[in-house]
Protein backbone atom coordinates (compact mmCIF):
# COMPACT_ATOMS: atom_id res chain seq x y z
CA UNK A 1 0.00 0.00 0.00
CA UNK A 2 1.27 3.47 -0.87
CA UNK A 3 1.78 6.14 1.77
CA UNK A 4 -0.69 8.45 -0.01
CA UNK A 5 -3.40 5.79 0.23
CA UNK A 6 -2.74 5.23 3.93
CA UNK A 7 -3.21 8.91 4.87
CA UNK A 8 -6.11 9.64 2.50
CA UNK A 9 -9.00 8.57 4.69
CA UNK A 10 -11.38 10.47 6.91
CA UNK A 11 -9.98 8.72 9.99
CA UNK A 12 -6.99 10.57 11.44
CA UNK A 13 -3.68 8.77 10.84
CA UNK A 14 -0.81 9.29 13.26
CA UNK A 15 2.52 8.40 11.66
CA UNK A 16 5.47 7.66 13.93
CA UNK A 17 8.78 8.03 12.10
CA UNK A 18 11.38 6.06 14.06
CA UNK A 19 14.52 3.93 13.90
CA UNK A 20 15.32 0.75 15.82
CA UNK A 21 18.55 2.25 17.24
CA UNK A 22 16.82 5.38 18.59
CA UNK A 23 16.35 5.45 22.38
CA UNK A 24 13.61 8.13 22.49
CA UNK A 25 11.75 6.22 19.75
CA UNK A 26 11.52 3.22 22.09
CA UNK A 27 9.98 5.51 24.73
CA UNK A 28 7.21 6.42 22.25
CA UNK A 29 5.96 2.81 21.81
CA UNK A 30 4.04 2.53 25.12
CA UNK A 31 2.81 6.13 24.74
CA UNK A 32 1.33 5.28 21.33
CA UNK A 33 -0.27 2.15 22.79
CA UNK A 34 -1.91 4.36 25.41
CA UNK A 35 -3.19 6.71 22.68
CA UNK A 36 -4.64 3.76 20.73
CA UNK A 37 -6.28 2.39 23.88
CA UNK A 38 -7.79 5.79 24.60
CA UNK A 39 -9.09 6.49 21.08
CA UNK A 40 -9.61 3.01 19.61
CA UNK A 41 -10.91 3.12 16.04
CA UNK A 42 -10.96 6.95 16.04
CA UNK A 43 -7.30 6.92 14.96
CA UNK A 44 -4.95 4.79 12.87
CA UNK A 45 -1.36 4.65 14.12
CA UNK A 46 1.41 3.52 11.82
CA UNK A 47 5.14 3.32 12.37
CA UNK A 48 7.63 4.02 9.59
CA UNK A 49 11.28 3.04 9.96
CA UNK A 50 13.31 5.95 8.58
CA UNK A 51 16.25 3.66 7.77
CA UNK A 52 14.07 1.44 5.58
CA UNK A 53 12.10 4.30 4.00
CA UNK A 54 14.75 6.95 3.44
CA UNK A 55 13.18 8.46 0.32
CA UNK A 56 9.80 8.99 2.01
CA UNK A 57 11.46 10.37 5.14
CA UNK A 58 13.56 12.78 3.08
CA UNK A 59 10.57 13.92 1.00
CA UNK A 60 8.71 14.78 4.24
CA UNK A 61 11.71 16.58 5.72
CA UNK A 62 12.20 14.18 8.63
CA UNK A 63 15.45 15.40 10.19
CA UNK A 64 15.11 14.11 13.74
CA UNK A 65 13.38 11.13 15.25
CA UNK A 66 11.00 10.34 16.66
CA UNK A 67 8.79 12.60 14.56
CA UNK A 68 5.02 12.29 14.76
CA UNK A 69 2.84 13.59 11.94
CA UNK A 70 -0.94 13.60 12.12
CA UNK A 71 -2.86 13.42 8.85
CA UNK A 72 -6.53 13.64 7.97
CA UNK A 73 -7.81 13.47 4.39
CA UNK A 74 -4.20 13.50 3.10
CA UNK A 75 -3.48 16.81 4.83
CA UNK A 76 -0.87 17.25 7.53
CA UNK A 77 -2.67 18.64 10.58
CA UNK A 78 0.07 18.47 13.23
CA UNK A 79 3.74 17.63 13.49
CA UNK A 80 6.06 17.23 16.45
CA UNK A 81 9.58 15.90 16.89
CA UNK A 82 10.81 14.28 20.08
CA UNK A 83 8.93 12.40 22.76
CA UNK A 84 5.34 13.62 23.17
CA UNK A 85 3.06 12.61 26.04
CA UNK A 86 -0.13 10.65 25.36
CA UNK A 87 -2.41 13.42 26.67
CA UNK A 88 -1.03 15.95 24.16
CA UNK A 89 -1.37 13.51 21.27
CA UNK A 90 -4.95 12.58 22.21
CA UNK A 91 -5.88 16.28 22.43
CA UNK A 92 -4.42 16.95 18.95
CA UNK A 93 -6.39 14.05 17.46
CA UNK A 94 -9.64 15.01 19.22
CA UNK A 95 -9.29 18.60 17.98
CA UNK A 96 -9.73 17.33 14.40
CA UNK A 97 -13.28 16.09 14.98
Amino acid sequence: MKFGDIISGDTPVLVDFYADWCGPCKVMAPILQEVKKSLGDDVKIIKIDTDQHQALSASLGIRSIPTLILYKNSQQKWRQSGVVDAHSIVNQIKSLN
